[in-house]
């Protein structure tokens, strides 16, 4: 299954499930926590690991279940959607958003 064979949700569970494997101190640490108190926790530190990377947590998403190549292509593509939508000129939604393309 590719990348874009995903839903958004499917994705981002893909995305975590990678993550953690990235970061085996943060399940050592919560090792004892209830399962959701567990999901709850690595949801914070994925999104926290986001901000880290200067990234929006579904841009993280998009990283952890892309090759390189394509998490490029498919962030910028994401971003002009969103300006779109938001009526936004691209210029300034680059410059709103501290995107250089």
């Amino acid at each position: 299954m590719t990348v874009k064979e995903l839903t958004q949700e499917a994705r981002h569970e893909e995305a975590l499930r990678k993550y953690v494997l990235d970061a085996p101190q943060l399940m050592d640490e919560i090792k004892d926590l209830s399962a959701d108190d567990q999901k709850d926790q690595i949801q914070w530190a994925f999104e926290d690991e986001a901000e880290a990377q200067g990234l929006q947590p579904w841009e993280l998403t998009l990283k952890y279940t892309s090759s390189p190549e394509d998490f490029e292509a498919a962030r910028i593509v994401l971003h002009k959607e969103a300006a779109e939508v938001l009526g936004v000129e691209w210029d300034e939604y680059c410059e709103m958003n501290n995107l250089v393309v």
